[in-house]
């Protein structure tokens, strides 16, 4: 592009930017950064250097347009001159001298030759009067573009202006206006010169973007392959420098509804089979030295090493359902990161969980020594524990950044000329120092490098930090190179040592570790970069990707794992759509499903519904993998969340029953409000557990842990719609069953502050992997119900029993009434017949009451006798749990009760005429085996039908037998 004298003066440019004509030209992105930063040296704000090379690009297409036109139009500019000659004269010689002096050649600048001298010459075959009236019209078409305004003293005609300068232009234009159209648009014809040359900033005034991409679609044909590269990667530097100046904004995580298929790499289906532990895990994560500074407080004692942690909390976790302890930060820290976080106001701060210096124990947590001791003790009370493993960066003054620094992503120079590396060196370490950039410290730009100098022989490498491309980078890690292949090794021999020590690894930030996250990230295709400043310079094609890392990292972990420390469980942490790429095709156990906790939060009902159908109908299998949780380390508590109410708690019982691995939080049960964050040493807030909640997860949760299994699968899952009188489906109910055995579960829940009504009968579609075809289910033949007779149910939420005639389930499902918030939790079915039955359920007219077998006691006074049949699958009595407002509610005879079949009483009153009389058999829970809690999944034992008092009235049929119990 042509620059002005005025400009060159101006910003002291180097003489190596120009061309003998004037035109100054990049010879790559690092020349285009160096002419930026000599103009920043002289502006308020700093100049991007991504602008400059798109006004470059932009130049050289007008260009190519420009000869294209004139190949089908030869001798265009030689009858130009002479028409702007004819009618405007001499005049005409004195503005292209003019032109020449403020847009001047290297000789005309530099004094070898007059401008009027120039102008008679001639190069390359063409006059230089016919250049300087091409140059003329892009120098004007340049200053006609709103994009590029901002920088116009480069190209600002203003001097130029007098009345045969306008005249010049007047008489050009009138001429292009009646030369032939341009026929190389591929989008329609009939354009002159001028208008293709104004096309762009037309099409996008304010954007080079916008110009750039216009260019591409319109084009895009004529220009080349390589040259739309070019291209490409201008828009990626444009991206990259917004992230660079302004950071990428305040990233909000999104949970959009999954869907599948249609990725950039194969999907097969390759799971990775369960042990029979992972499916029942429970997992509670604890930020080890926050953990360890409470435990201190609750205990009355200094409690700061992992075999200082009590066993009564160990205990305590194991009572209350949790199977797996993950401990946030156990690893060995980067000491950098610490005098970092101090250097910037945090001085109680340790360094982050997530900046490693090696993957040993940390020796203030008592080392391997400790971890053994709470390991053994843990695996005592059947707890497994978890470690986080963090594969795409080490901590800046790491061991590995010490001994191999060609591991990790750097560059033998800055990559941004107005880098400076001034600031302390925070190394202790003797073999090499660090540097952070001194922008860093007051966050003036994104500062994706630090410099890494190696103290005996001086070389200097300037390593990139960790990055996921949705925040500023993670100032205290050094990212890894995943395009060399003995630095993948490397990771998996540590992921192999975190296995032989922890049954279950998290793995952090997973999906960046994807290979079209790798490529997107570090080493872009053209147009796709711009997630992470000064990396779209260093990208890749697919095909070289492909070929440096030609097999998913992920994929050779788990089958390395499986292979070498099978019983391991893999958990990844990974969003952006790829949840079910993880396990079904890379073969991870479980990965992170963060819609569950966005979309409930949120009420985004119809969404996560959708969200459950879809991964329903594309695998089932997918849903099992999913960890579930309601706050993470990265979000705001549970409890800021989801409030401590009838909310929290039918959140709560969702995650407990939903297929999928429950993960609570960190104070979530205590209803603790703080977020303690990663390089927190203790807690900052002085907070006391809420004994309602707590009591609460007594009451509705932690039994439901004991019962995972009946919960885990995804075999017997169904999901329901929820119909209202009207035959509208509420999105806002949440309805489902599952069953292990013989044990059934069927879970409602309502999750708006609403009241609603209705049925639930049909599941939703559900593939069948056996068949392929699309599979819906009877809520009777969901639950494997019998056809006749009663079913009888505990709902675990309130605690109260219920009764239901079996016919009823199976012709028209089960109906509820539920308020805002409002959940059940069905379970311990069994089953009974008679006539004296069909009395209890008139009786009770579909309200719940503490004991169904109680009530027909009351009835019929049944007194314990020996009968000849044996009851299978009857529900074993429990011990009475304390009553709660909810559960000592009496039901008013004139109201329906919240769960209540509209079909009851007439069901009761047709069984009532029936003429034929049988013998009625009570099934009654004997009264000698003790009530189990609802915590143990012990089957019950065998126990005897108790014959019910006869009556006078009572016949046995010669013909029939007492109807069985179903098991």
């Amino acid at each position: 592009m042509l620059i002005s004298r005025f400009a060159r003066q101006k910003y002291q440019f180097d003489l190596d930017f120009f061309r003998p004509d004037g035109r100054a030209t990049f010879k790559d992105y690092s020349a285009a950064r160096r002419f930026a930063e000599q103009m920043s040296v002289h502006r308020a704000d700093p100049v991007p250097a991504s602008d400059i090379q798109a006004m470059a690009l932009l130049d050289e297409v007008l260009r190519i347009l420009l000869r294209q036109y004139e190949l089908q139009n030869p001798g265009l500019l030689t009858r130009a001159l002479g028409y702007i000659q004819a009618g405007l004269g001499e005049p005409l010689d004195t503005t292209l001298i003019r032109f020449i002096e403020e847009f001047p050649p290297l000789a005309v600048a530099g004094g070898v030759v007059s401008a009027p001298q120039y102008l008679e010459g001639a190069a390359d075959g063409r006059p230089h009067r016919q250049i300087a009236v091409e140059e003329l019209l892009l120098i004007h078409v340049s200053n006609q573009n709103p994009a590029i305004h901002p920088y116009r003293d480069l190209f600002d005609d203003s001097p130029l202006k007098s009345p045969a300068y306008d005249k010049t232009l007047t008489l050009l234009g009138r001429f292009l206006s009646h030369q032939p159209p341009f026929s190389g648009s591929a989008q329609r014809s009939g354009e002159t010169l001028l208008d293709l040359l104004t096309a762009p900033a037309k099409a996008s005034p304010y954007s080079l973007e916008g110009q750039l991409q216009f260019i591409i679609d319109k084009w895009g044909f004529l220009l080349g392959e390589s040259f739309i590269f070019r291209i490409l990667r201008g828009m990626d530097f444009i991206r990259e420098e917004v992230i660079r100046h302004a950071g990428p904004g305040h990233f909000k995580p999104e949970a959009p509804v999954p869907t599948y298929g249609g990725a950039d790499y194969a999907e097969y289906e390759r799971f990775s089979p369960d042990r029979d532990w992972m499916p029942r895990l429970v997992l509670m994560a604890k930020n080890t030295y926050v953990w360890l500074e409470q435990l201190s407080r609750k205990y009355e004692r200094w409690i700061q090493t992992l075999d200082q942690v009590p066993d009564e909390e160990l205990d305590l976790l194991a009572q209350r359902g949790f199977t797996g302890l993950w401990l946030i930060g156990l690893w060995e820290r980067s000491r950098a990161s610490q005098r970092i976080k101090q250097r910037m106001g945090q001085h109680d701060a340790v360094a982050s969980a997530y900046s490693l210096h090696s993957y040993d124990i940390a020796e203030d947590l008592g080392g391997w020594n400790a971890l053994n001791n709470l390991r053994s003790r843990a695996w005592q009370r059947g707890l497994r524990l978890s470690a986080d493993m963090v594969p795409n960066h080490m901590g800046i003054d790491s061991e590995w950044v010490m001994l191999h620094p060609d591991w990790f992503l750097s560059l033998p120079n800055p990559p941004y000329p107005g880098y400076t590396f001034n600031s302390e060196d925070l190394s202790d370490d003797g073999r090499a120092g660090i540097v952070l950039e001194d922008h860093y410290y007051n966050h003036s730009d994104a500062s994706v490098v630090f410099k890494r100098y190696d103290r005996s022989s001086g070389e200097t490498r300037y390593i990139y930090h960790g990055n996921d491309g949705t925040s500023f980078p993670w100032n205290d890690t050094a990212q890894l190179d995943y395009s060399k292949a003995q630095v993948r090794e490397a990771v998996i021999q540590t992921i192999l040592h975190v296995a032989r020590n922890f049954p279950i690894i998290r793995f952090d930030a997973a999906m960046t570790l994807a290979k079209k996250h790798i490529q997107r990230l570090w080493f872009p295709e053209p147009g796709s970069g711009g997630a992470i400043p000064s990396r779209a310079e260093h990208g890749m094609t697919k095909a070289d990707f492909d070929a440096a890392i030609p097999e998913e990292f992920w994929r050779e972990v788990v089958d390395r794992v499986a292979a070498e420390v099978p019983d391991t469980l893999l958990l990844a942490e990974a969003f952006w759509l790829m949840e079910g790429y993880f396990v079904r095709t890379l073969g991870m156990h479980r990965v992170y499903n963060s819609a569950f906790m966005h979309m409930l939060r949120d009420e985004d009902n119809a969404k996560y519904r959708s969200a459950i159908k879809n991964t329903l109908e594309f695998d089932p299998q997918i849903l099992k993998r999913y960890v579930n949780f309601m706050n993470n380390p990265d979000e705001k508590t549970a409890v800021e969340q989801f409030g401590n109410g009838d909310k929290y708690f039918g959140i709560a019982t969702v995650l407990s029953t939903l297929p999928g691995l429950p993960m609570f939080g960190h104070g979530q049960v205590e209803g603790f409000h703080e977020k303690y964050g990663m390089e927190f040493r203790k807690p900052k807030w002085e907070e006391t557990p809420d004994d309602g909640l707590i009591r609460g997860h007594e009451w509705k949760i932690f039994p439901l842990l004991h019962r995972r299994h009946l919960f885990a699968e995804v075999e017997a899952f169904q999901l329901y719609d929820f119909y209202t009188a009207d035959g509208h489906v509420d999105e806002n109910v949440f309805a489902y069953s599952n069953r292990h055995g013989d044990e059934r579960g069927l879970v409602i829940y309502h999750n708006c502050y609403a009241d609603t009504r209705g049925w639930i009968k049909v599941s939703a579609a559900a593939l069948d992997k056996n068949s392929g075809q699309l599979v819906q289910k009877t809520l009777g033949e969901a639950l494997g119900l019998p056809r006749e007779g009663y079913a009888i149910f505990r709902d675990y939420t309130s605690h109260l029993e219920f009764i239901r005639p079996c016919a009823e389930i199976w012709e028209r499902g089960i109906y509820a009434e539920l308020a805002a918030y409002h959940c059940h939790v069905f379970m311990d079915w069994w089953f009974v017949d008679g006539e004296q039955w069909a009395e209890v359920h008139q009786a009770l007219n579909g309200a719940g009451v503490d004991s169904v077998q109680a009530k027909y006691d009351e009835l019929f006074a049944v007194k314990e006798e020996e009968v000849a049949e044996e009851v299978k699958g009857k529900k074993p009595r429990k011990k009475a749990a304390p009553k709660t407002k909810e559960s000592a509610k009496k039901t008013p005879p004139t109201k329906k009760p919240a769960v209540k079949s509209e079909k009851a009483s007439t069901a009761s009153k047709s069984k009532k005429t029936v003429t034929v009389k049988k013998k009625e058999v009570a099934v009654k829970k004997p009264a000698a085996t003790k009530k189990t809690s609802a915590t143990t999944a012990k089957k019950p034992a065998a126990t005897k039908k108790p014959s019910p008092k006869k009556t006078s009235t009572t016949k046995k049929p010669a013909s029939k037998k007492p109807a069985k119990a179903e098991k």
